[in-house]
């Protein structure tokens, strides 16, 4: 019980505060949330990806170790998404915004603030964190873009879309200058310090808004697949990394820390994306909303349990 107040009151309440702040916001002014959403994907999301890789030591043998993770762990999950898609017998609006509500987890603005509140900000698990953070972010503006476009535009414009985020040049960049120990001019590193500093109040001040704008009560036609959302990213996902890990014998703190970042909730890079190219916006915003809810009682189980083996 007290590793669960722990984790409301320091970890899930003030992010859920920052919701409710979008959702008020939306509520008095109706702020648009398009702007919201490009502020995000061209400008804070890679300040951020970008500021921590190239502060972050991360050694060869980790990256290789959480980039097998990554693969066998998006794997397993696609297969398992895929079955429920073909069961389910969706339009091919809705099977893309499955696959992203599932394969798209809050890896940065929830996923860095659990890892150090659980670990008692290891370097290990924060260096681990961060990988998964970038490959989260890598897919959504790639894979993710092609996912909600492939079945309404052609693949030239697409490629044009994806070419255009700012994410996909500032991961190389970051580990290229990192690498070579090119230091960053002081007057780019500020403006840069701003930007990521703004990323998680922004994200999740972007979430509340688009929030604010749905009903909030499930729609009945909604309900049987946002509940299988949940299921599959909050349950499904946990039990999965902890199958992966046990098969590659990682070592206790390596698993725990690829256990804990598999189980938290739907990203909002799923809304975003849902926004930003129309794409089954109202399915998207409640399968975040429900998973976020959920993964207060989800989150804290898997961490419990994990407190108890490691």
């Amino acid at each position: 019980m007290g590793i669960f107040v722990h984790i409301l009151l320091t970890n899930v309440l003030p992010m859920g505060i920052m919701i409710a702040l979008g959702i008020t916001l939306q509520r008095a002014f109706k702020l648009d949330i398009k702007t919201l959403s490009k502020l995000n994907f061209y400008l804070f999301s890679p300040a951020v990806i970008f500021d921590l890789l190239y502060k972050t030591e991360i050694s060869a043998q980790t990256v290789g170790l959480i980039l097998l993770f990554f693969v066998l762990f998006m794997v397993a999950q696609s297969i398992i998404v895929e079955t429920v898609i073909r069961l389910r017998g969706y339009g091919p609006g809705m099977k893309s915004a499955m696959r992203n509500s599932v394969l798209f987890y809050n890896s940065a603005n929830y996923g860095i603030p659990l890892n150090q509140l659980a670990f008692a900000g290891n370097e290990k698990t924060l260096a681990i964190q961060i990988l998964i953070m970038m490959t989260q972010s890598l897919i959504p503006n790639t894979y993710g873009i092609y996912n909600v476009n492939a079945h309404k535009a052609d693949p030239k414009a697409i490629m044009r879309t994806i070419l255009s985020m700012p994410v996909i040049y500032a991961i190389p960049l970051a580990f290229l200058m990192r690498g070579f120990e090119v230091p960053i001019p002081q007057p780019l590193a500020t403006p840069l310090g701003y930007l990521s500093d703004a990323f998680i109040g922004t994200a999740l001040i972007t979430l509340g808004v688009q929030l604010g704008n749905m009903e909030w009560r499930i729609k009945r036609s909604l309900l049987v697949d946002v509940s299988l959302s949940g299921m599959l990213r909050l349950v499904a996902g946990p039990l999965l990394a902890w199958l992966i890990v046990w098969l590659m014998g990682l070592d206790k703190l390596t698993a725990a820390a690829l256990i804990v970042s598999s189980a938290v909730p739907t990203s909002l890079s799923s809304v975003l994306l849902a926004v930003e190219f129309d794409n089954e916006a109202e399915f998207a915003s409640q399968s975040v909303f429900v998973s976020t809810i959920l993964s207060i009682v989800t989150v804290t189980a898997v961490i419990f349990f994990l407190q108890i083996e490691v």
